[in-house]
């Protein structure tokens, strides 16, 4: 009843009345965003710009991307904070992704900063501005000074040690995660230091400090301990047996041992739960380059490129795989579509017509070999593969109606109107069906001789 009493305050301009009836139902409803944003308008309505910037707050902590709450705010210590007014104002140019804007805010609001937490939030907040901006050595410099104070926490920690290891550049992510290890009793930073060691070559130090099951037994295998690992690789087998890095630690262990075999089908299980991983065909490729298998070897390094996005290096891979199987057609695929997305689009034909000689009944093959036909202006040919493609499918209109128009840019008058009839009687009640009837009438009226075509012109002028 308090909100239908409250509304009918409102209504009747008695806003005092109104806001302590709002409050009454806020006791009940202390997670209703509107109720709270009714407050805080009241607030504002009243002068209570106190009251009003917590009832904001309180909204911003369940909705971050409330632009009224931070305009609000803005308003209310516009003249009265300047810290909180800058803050508030770089929020706001945050969640709008101006991104510079709101590094300006940040720097202003420093000298208005009356403690260290709010010095030590400045910082962070800009290292993580930056950060986003890819200007990594002045995110590393916030960083570093939210360090210079004693009240900083661990998260603070391990985003430096995130952005070093960003730049690769691990011995000063070891040193400041060894650092944060001395201050806090944190399970995420041993692991996090961990992880590190195992990546700066250091196994011995990565194992000793780790908790983690999957990363000891890795460890173990870094540092020549096979029969350990394999050993406790073995102890919780029933337990992990839907762990994809489980498959991939017992693959490494039979890769140490020259159990190629072994180790590939640890890969297929590894891939059978972690679908379409890098890491897989990471794990083949270095798996068939130790067997000698160079093929596979090429086609694995290319799988694993293409899914990290390099088109251009898994293009060379797959090049090279081509060069000793010319036979894989599904690796002709690849390479057609990929020769086309790096923009190598008449290689990528070469594929394309490979691809239609070893199967003829690919109908990607022969729309892509048509449309290159048609873009160079050789109609006859495009003809040709449209006839073909119309073979496989003969239902398709789109193909029908192409047809039609290819024999009518040649001037083959019997075949154009052929096809467009083929069209209309496949094509009733469609949009075009109107607009093609009458170019196929104007057609039927029209008399030409069929034309050879740009590239029959082009030969037949070389000839002369």
């Amino acid at each position: 009843m308090s909100i239908r009493i409250a509304e009918q305050y409102e209504s009747n301009e008695q806003y005092e009345q109104a806001y302590e009836e709002y409050k009454k139902e806020l006791q009940h409803a202390p997670n209703d965003l509107s109720l709270l944003e009714r407050l805080g308008h009241l607030a504002m309505m009243l002068n209570k710009k106190d009251e009003a910037a917590d009832f904001y707050s309180k909204i911003l902590e369940k909705d971050m991307t409330n632009v009224l709450c931070y305009e609000q705010l803005m308003d209310i210590y516009s003249e009265t904070d300047r810290y909180k007014y800058y803050v508030y104002r770089g929020n706001l140019h945050s969640i709008e992704n101006k991104i510079e804007q709101a590094i300006s805010d940040f720097k202003k609001a420093l000298p208005h900063a009356q403690n260290e937490n709010e010095i030590i939030m400045i910082h962070y907040t800009l290292a993580n501005l930056y950060d986003q901006t890819g200007n990594t050595s002045r995110s590393i410099d916030e960083f570093i000074k939210t360090l210079e104070y004693e009240d900083n926490r661990p998260e603070i920690f391990l985003k430096l040690a995130d952005v070093y290891i960003k730049e690769d550049i691990l011995t000063s992510a070891i040193d400041v995660l060894e650092r944060a290890k001395k201050r806090f009793n944190n399970t995420e930073i041993n692991e996090k230091l961990a992880q590190i060691y195992l990546k700066n070559n250091q196994p011995e130090k990565a194992k000793d400090l780790t908790q983690d099951e999957m990363l000891k037994i890795r460890c173990m295998l870094e540092c020549g301990e096979e029969n350990a690992a394999y050993s406790r690789l073995t102890e919780i087998e029933t337990t992990h047996s839907n762990n994809p890095e489980y498959y991939s630690l017992k693959a490494q262990y039979y890769y140490i041992n020259q159990k190629y075999n072994e180790a590939l089908e640890c890969v297929n299980k590894y891939e059978n739960i972690n679908k379409n991983s890098p890491i897989t065909y990471q794990m083949k490729a270095l798996i068939y380059e130790s067997m000698g298998d160079e093929y596979n070897a090429h086609l694995n390094w290319g799988k694993y490129n293409l899914v990290r996005g390099n088109k251009d290096i898994a293009t060379n891979e797959f090049l090279n795989a081509y060069q000793l199987n010319n036979d894989d057609i599904e690796l002709m695929h690849t390479l057609a579509i990929l020769l086309e997305e790096t923009g190598d689009k008449n290689h990528s034909i070469e594929f394309w017509e490979k691809i239609s000689k070893k199967d003829p009944t690919s109908k990607k093959a022969l729309e892509k070999l048509a449309d290159f036909r048609e873009d160079i202006g050789d109609y006859n040919t495009q003809a040709e593969y449209l006839e073909k493609l119309h073979e496989l499918d003969i239902k398709n209109a789109t193909v029908v109606k192409k047809l039609a128009k290819t024999y009518e840019k040649i001037k083959n008058k019997p075949s154009a109107i052929k096809y467009y009839k083929k069209y209309l009687e496949m094509s009733v009640g469609t949009d075009d069906y109107n607009k093609i009837s009458e170019r196929l009438q104007k057609l039927e009226q029209t008399s030409f001789q069929e034309d050879e075509g740009l590239i029959d012109k082009i030969m037949r002028i070389f000839k002369k």
